[in-house]
């Protein structure tokens, strides 16, 4: 039978608990499952100096090895993955079936950031006869990483294999709310046998986490995963020691869907794609612009296809969509809905609480939302989308560039001259046509404006974790 496992940190190759400790609530019953440890200071300055020591050890161990043990690594995880989704689906309500799906993101991580360790390339510059310019990629060193708590393996996962596989060393602290996911990682790693410091888990209050390891001299990235407000504190505390960081933040998706498009695929897919992990996704798809021509065949069968939505706990078979997160995030749902119907919006399905045990909250469908409605510009983080007629495809686009997030948007079109329009103005890191999918492994994902800074993922997704050394050698003294 499986449990949710007993939480500890993992400093310098051991597991450790700690003088206090924290609970973790099931989302979908409200009941206490665990208590995770809160790291005191003296546990993270063993994390500061095992990581110090693992860089020494890991920096100098060769390409193909790190990559070898990384999708060794993978390997376990695979075998582990229902193990795995029982407990993320515990700790965060999403169903089985997709926290299944998120065990294998995670791996295809892994795998893919494997691969990219043994194509660091450098270059030789041509120069003189008797002198030499090359350029080497080295690991950058420590990394202090802060993962979220809406994808409870997979975003561990991301950090985790861009410092491993491009030879660093990481102390993650994972989120409190959702802690398992970032222990398997960790318990996989122990298992195919990591070296001591190479990689790091501390849970605890985030404020005395993030003041204690980030000025420190031992870290040379910050890598972060969360909300703008959050990012722009740890960018503020970084920048006063030069440190540099990876951020990953907050969003408000556009979708443009123009006349032409198959209306009733768009509008379905987009439904059902809005309402996966209760829509507690940084790309996930929200604020939907659709010409008038087909505005309203497009809001019926969206609306049609949200409130169908099958909600309940994600233990349970044929369930669509699990609770949101806690307490603060329905309270912060309600007060988005009742704030943009009193502005004048229609409440087309949704917009309340469900039951009164557990964390569910409706799929939620607004239209017509004007824009001084707080949910035109904040970012819900929930089951919720709003339906907004345009009278042209730029139309569309000067509303979609209307907020200071640019991480994910969406566009439905059939005509290669509105896709070519789409990818020269939509302010996006990341532009998907046709498709709702915005990141894979194999390609870089990454925010503009508020949303963020660097890249993860692709060719690009080791650039951050290593630096650039130019070596100028003449073989005679000049």
């Amino acid at each position: 039978m499986m449990r949710y496992p007993e939480l500890k940190m993992y400093i310098n190759g051991s597991w450790r608990t700690a003088a206090s400790d924290g609970p973790v609530i099931n989302p979908a019953t409200e009941k206490e499952i665990g208590r995770f440890p809160i790291a005191q200071p003296q546990d993270l300055e063993d994390a500061l100096a095992a990581a110090h020591e693992g860089f020494g050890v890991w920096s100098q161990t060769s390409p193909k090895h790190r990559a070898d043990l990384v999708r060794e690594a993978s390997a376990l995880l695979r075998q582990r993955q229902d193990e795995i989704a029982h407990s993320i689906t515990l700790e965060h309500g999403k169903p089985f079936s997709q926290a299944q799906l998120e065990v294998i993101r995670g791996c295809e991580f892994f795998e893919w950031d494997a691969g990219e360790a043994t194509r660091t390339y450098g270059r030789v510059i041509p120069s003189a006869p008797g002198v030499k310019y090359i350029v080497h990629h080295q690991p950058i060193g420590p990394v202090a990483a802060f993962s979220p708590w809406n994808f409870p393996m997979s975003q561990p996962a991301r950090k985790i294999a861009g410092a491993v596989a491009s030879g660093c060393s990481i102390i993650l602290k994972a989120a409190e709310e959702t802690p398992a996911g970032a222990m398997h990682i960790v318990q996989a790693f122990h298992d195919v046998g990591l070296p001591p410091g190479v990689l790091n888990l501390v849970f605890g209050i985030p404020a005395d986490i993030s003041d204690h390891l980030i000025p420190a001299d031992e870290v040379k990235l910050v890598a972060f995963t969360g909300s703008t407000a959050v990012g722009r504190h740890l960018t503020g505390l970084a920048s006063n020691h030069m440190t540099p960081v990876l951020m990953e933040l907050g969003g408000h998706a556009p979708v443009i869907v123009c006349e032409d498009t198959d209306v009733e695929a768009a509008a379905i897919s987009s439904a059902i794609r809005k309402m996966r992990n209760a829509g507690q996704v940084c790309t996930s798809p929200t604020r939907f612009f659709v010409h008038d021509s087909i505005f309203e065949q497009f809001l019926d069968v969206f609306t049609k296809r949200a409130a169908e939505t099958i909600v309940g706990d994600g233990m349970e078979s044929g369930i669509e969509m699990g609770p949101v997160a806690n307490e603060r995030r329905l309270a912060a749902m309600s007060a988005l809905v009742n704030d943009a119907t009193e502005c004048g919006a229609d409440l087309m399905t949704g917009g309340h609480r469900i039951g009164s045990t557990g964390y569910f909250f409706e799929p939620t469908v607004l239209a017509n939302v004007p824009d001084h409605a707080r949910v035109m510009q904040e970012e819900p983080f929930g089951p919720l989308a709003i339906v907004n007629s345009v009278d042209s495809l730029d139309t569309a686009i000067e509303r979609a560039n209307s907020v200071p997030y640019g991480l994910a948007a969406y566009g439905f079109t059939n005509r290669a001259d509105y896709a070519d329009r789409m990818v020269d103005k939509v302010e996006a890191g990341n532009l998907s046509i046709n498709t709702l999918e915005a990141s894979l492994p194999e390609t870089p994902f990454g925010g503009v404006k508020s949303s963020g800074y660097g890249r993860e993922g692709g060719a690009e997704g080791l650039a951050h974790y290593t630096v650039v050394k130019n070596v100028s050698h003449s073989v005679s003294i000049v």
